[in-house]
């Protein structure tokens, strides 16, 4: 088929309403850990975010990504024994002050949410030459992390909750899932409707870690060109106070 030929979508701005309802799930978007009630996501709500992953940007539209949805009470309980495994080594790592605040952290839903969804990635997806990977080969997990927000955007546009549940060892993941040797575990969410969430994220409103300012992460022309005055920043703040964060 002729490219050429092929008719282009229309490419303006959404309607105010419409950028509204986008920005808002951008900035009540939340991870979950336990406000997860048992009410099943039906099976057409969970296809629309399923396929909002699906039409994830990828390099070299390679699309790398496997959806295994997970249902089953013990799958899910393996994964959870995997957590504990994990977590029990991560409390060791932080500083004695920080240890007993990480015990009170409610890390994981995955008993708890009535679908775990893992996202993997296959680097030989799109075989061994893919168009933008050729000096960059984490481009593929890159692309199947964007997939990974489109279904936290999508699913909290449908009242569904989704939290990340990243301490576990990938390794022991993979054999848990039968996922093959080459193939990436990239995400492990937990899914379902939620009683309530938190205005803020929970870490910040647990005082684990702030919002960090704009004049934190914002340079201009290089990496040291920092500009206390620019009016950038002062715009990114109003949007930031605007999105009460």
């Amino acid at each position: 088929m002729d490219p050429s030929n092929e008719a282009l979508a229309p490419s303006g701005p959404f309607s105010p309403a419409e950028r509204e309802a986008v920005y808002r799930a951008i900035f009540t978007r939340r991870d979950v850990r336990s406000q997860f009630s048992p009410q099943p996501v039906p099976d057409d709500v969970l296809a629309r975010i399923l396929t909002a992953g699906h039409h994830a940007p990828s390099v070299g539209f390679m699309q790398p990504w496997s959806f295994l949805v997970l249902r089953c009470p013990e799958t899910r309980r393996k994964v959870q024994a995997l957590f504990e495994e994990a977590n029990a080594e991560a409390v060791a790592m932080f500083p004695p002050e920080k240890q007993a605040q990480y015990r009170a952290l409610k890390l994981e839903g995955i008993v708890d949410a009535p679908v775990n969804l893992c996202i993997t990635c296959d680097p030989d997806r799109a075989g061994p030459v893919v168009l933008g990977r050729t000096h960059d080969m984490a481009m593929d997990r890159y692309s199947t992390v964007c997939a990974v927000q489109n279904i936290w955007l999508a699913a909290r546009a449908e009242g569904v909750g989704v939290g990340w549940v990243s301490i576990v060892d990938p390794a022991r993941l993979r054999e848990a899932l039968g996922i093959p040797e080459r193939v990436v575990p990239v995400a492990y969410l937990c899914l379902g409707y939620v009683h309530e969430a938190y205005a803020r994220p929970e870490l910040e409103v647990k005082g684990w870690r702030q919002r960090l300012p704009p004049e934190a992460v914002l340079s201009f022309d290089g990496w040291d060109g920092r500009q206390p005055g620019h009016p950038l920043l002062a715009a990114m703040r109003a949007a930031m106070g605007d999105a009460g964060s």
